[in-house]
């Protein structure tokens, strides 16, 4: 598979990170790079979900995680070869194209055993043994084709039947005599020109007479062939040669080893590392959900870069990104946040800016770029700046932002305040959600001084109906902080009217018992002017974990 980069925001999205990470997308689409596409690590609040049907871009592809997986690491398109062409058409293949495994599919692509030369040694020793009668699955077409064979008659020739071989290399009675013992109408019989051998197999029904050296029937034989339904055709090949071709005339799906499994795309590394360091050559199958084979991966593969790589937006921090990510080369970090401890293998594209949207840096990098924007990703871009700004009354908002919607306002001719109205409606949408879902739709962890906690934050101009929930709200807080075992974990619910807000904090003793804000009600707090988690809560909350350390 070729490589494939991701734009991909922080866990929990807010709506600046999934259209930050779409319009960077088309950016780069629009500058030729076809396999980058934009994701998402969480599920989407009603406020994205309206900008995005509203504008009709297309949602981000929602990732789960990034823990490497079998699809990551295949390359190639697969080889494979059907289940009905012969052993020695597929030896063939195998023998052009340097392959040491070939994947056996039937006629729907569905994978059905694996062909590597240890199956084709075993098949080989299994069925020439001179101490037991042997029998080659064949149709008298895969005889033809190996053979090079000219057909004389040929009945139900596609039909694959077990038959024994049986070489006129001896006197007449004792010939008879071994005919007779292997059922005839099931043999195929090797002869050259012996006129009465050659009418003696007819007579007898074989299934298919073979004539070596490129010896054919006269008319009389022909005749009694045809009457009698036997097949008959002429090698080119000697005696010797024929025999041994005769074996591989059986269609692959004899030889095939099905006791390779097929592995999915979506197989995690760690699940096939044990399956492939027992199978044959060391690889295995990878399939799709029908199971089609998608490729072969190899042990050797796991050890080389996967086919993934990922550009990071809205976040910088490891901790708030989606899980797995240390597996990939990172490529670029587009962000408007506080440093964390991030370190990649190589140089990147590191892009840090003070302002107060993702989405205002990416809009003025199509302006930098000279690359124009459709419209409909400048409105979700115009979208992205009112969202992550409290439609530019937040205390995070720059200057350069301004200018940013100002210029995005004139593209779409969509007007500032009516659109940051329109998009608060939706915002509040949220008040009606599940506890679980509103801690968990934007929530941010963070590492300090040795500890760990999380903020959530959400925007509402009615958050006295998030405090009649106080008691499920806080509920749901202190399960995650236990469940995590972080030593707070908070909500800022925040008011789009006055421009306040109110946060909710549950965790432990030694923590709750520095908060010195003013309390509204038990676990709640009044944050007077405070609407910007990053610069301002996050100080005045670094500033009581150190005093908990304390």
């Amino acid at each position: 598979m070729k490589k494939k980069t991701y734009i991909i925001g922080h866990r929990n999205p807010d709506t600046d990170s999934v259209v930050s990470a779409a319009a960077y997308a088309r950016l780069k689409q629009a500058q030729g790079q076809e396999n980058v596409f934009p994701a998402r690590a969480g599920n989407i609040g009603y406020q994205t979900e309206y900008i995005f049907n509203r504008f009709k871009v297309p949602v981000p592809e929602y990732l789960p995680d990034l823990i490497p997986k079998a699809s990551y690491y295949i390359s190639e398109p697969p080889v494979t070869i059907a289940e009905d062409v012969t052993v020695w058409e597929a030896l063939e293949r195998m023998q052009k194209d340097g392959l040491r495994v070939i994947p056996i599919v039937d006629s729907q692509g569905i994978y059905k055993s694996m062909l590597h030369y240890r199956g084709f040694a075993n098949y080989i020793i299994t069925h020439i043994n001179p101490h037991k009668k042997s029998y080659f699955p064949v149709s008298i077409d895969h005889l033809t084709a190996t053979l090079r064979a000219q057909p004389i008659t040929v009945f139900n020739s596609s039909e694959v039947k077990k038959s024994p071989i049986v070489v006129a290399g001896s006197y007449n009675d004792y010939f008879k005599k071994h005919l007779e013992e292997e059922s005839p109408d099931d043999s195929l019989v090797i002869l050259g020109d012996r006129w009465d051998l050659q009418k003696f197999c007819l007579e007898r029904k074989v299934r298919a007479l073979i004539l070596s050296n490129g010896h054919t029937l006269d008319k009389e034989l022909v005749a009694l062939a045809t009457k009698n339904h036997v097949s008959v055709i002429t090698s080119p090949f000697d005696t010797s040669s024929t025999a041994m071709l005769i074996i591989y005339s059986a269609p692959v799906s004899a030889m095939g080893d099905d006791s390779v499994p097929l592995v999915h795309l979506n197989d995690p590394v760690r699940k096939i590392r044990e399956p492939l360091s027992t199978a044959p050559s060391r690889c295995l199958p990878v399939g799709d959900d029908e199971g089609r084979v998608a490729g072969i991966i190899f042990e050797g593969d796991l050890i080389k870069e996967p086919n993934i790589e990922v550009i990071m937006v809205d976040h910088n921090e490891p901790n708030q990104a989606i899980e797995g990510i240390e597996n990939y080369r990172i490529l670029e970090v587009i962000d408007h946040h506080r440093l964390g401890n991030l370190s990649t293998k190589y140089p990147i594209t590191f892009i840090n800016k003070v302002v107060g949207a993702t989405c205002t840096i990416i809009a003025n990098l199509y302006r930098e770029s000279h690359v124009p924007m459709d419209k409909e990703i400048a409105s979700i871009l115009l979208c992205g700046i009112l969202s992550d700004t409290l439609s530019l009354h937040s205390a995070t908002t720059t200057d350069t932002d301004r200018n940013t919607a100002e210029y995005l306002s004139s593209v779409t001719g969509l007007d500032i305040i009516q659109l940051g109205q329109e998009l608060q409606t939706e915002a509040n949408r949220i008040n009606a959600r599940p506890a679980e879902e509103l801690v968990a739709m934007d929530m941010k962890e963070y590492a300090e001084q040795g500890v760990e906690f999380s903020v959530s934050q959400v925007e509402t101009d009615r958050p006295d109906d998030l405090v009649t929930r106080k008691d499920e709200i806080l509920g749901q807080l202190e399960k995650i902080c236990s469940r995590k075992k972080w030593l707070f974990s908070a909500l800022l619910v925040t008011d789009v009217t006055t421009l306040d807000s109110l946060l909710f904090v549950a965790g432990k003793k030694s923590f709750l018992a520095q908060i010195n804000f003013p309390r509204k009600e038990d676990g709640i707090y009044v944050m007077k002017d405070v609407v910007s988690r990053k610069k301002q809560l996050i100080p005045l909350l670094s500033e009581l974990v150190e005093k908990a350390k304390d």
